[in-house]
C-alpha cells in the first residue's frame, strides 16, 4: 500500500487512508485505515511546530567585529548569515521560511540560529599580547 504523507506532519499525526481498512460486514464498504506518523529526528535541529532551532559556532573575532558564517538548512542548502558586530553568546537570528512546511498551508516556519561564540585556543605570543592590550583598554 502506498500512502502520500502530507507536508508538515509532526510526530504523532494521524493520516487517514479511506477504504484501506477492514472489509465491512454484509457487503458494506471497507473501513478506513489510520496511520500514526513517526517523524525521524535530525540531530542538527530541534523542532517546535513548524519552526526549527539550531546552534552554530562563530569565531570570537566575528562576534566582536562582525562577519559571515555558513548555516546549513534542513533541505541541504547553505545560507550565509551576516553576524553583526558585538554579537553576544546565545544571541539568536531568525531565517524566515527556512523551517518546516506548515501543514495544509503553502508557507514554511522559520529557522532560528543560536550563536555559540568560540574562544580561540593555542594563542601565539602576539595574540596574547593583543588580548592583554584589549583587556587593559576595557578596564580604563
Amino acid at each position: 500500500l502506498e500512502v502520500s504523507i502530507p507536508r508538515g506532519v509532526s510526530d504523532g499525526s494521524r493520516v487517514k487512508v479511506t477504504g484501506a481498512g477492514r472489509p465491512g460486514t454484509v457487503g458494506a464498504l471497507n473501513g478506513d485505515l489510520y496511520l500514526v506518523v513517526s517523524v525521524q529526528a535530525d540531530h542538527r535541529f530541534q523542532r517546535r511546530g513548524s519552526d526549527l532551532y539550531t546552534n552554530i559556532t562563530i569565531p570570537l573575532t566575528h562576534a566582536a567585529l562582525g562577519g559571515e558564517v555558513e548555516v546549513r538548512c534542513l533541505n541541504g542548502s547553505r545560507l550565509e548569515l551576516k553576524i553583526p558586530p558585538e554579537t553576544q553568546n546565545g544571541q539568536s537570528f531568525r531565517l524566515a521560511e527556512q523551517g518546516m512546511p506548515r501543514l495544509g498551508q503553502g508557507d514554511y516556519g522559520s529557522l532560528y540560529v543560536r550563536a555559540d561564540i568560540q574562544v580561540p585556543v593555542g594563542l601565539s605570543d602576539r595574540e596574547r599580547e593583543l588580548f592583554r592590550e584589549l583587556r587593559d583598554l576595557r578596564l580604563r
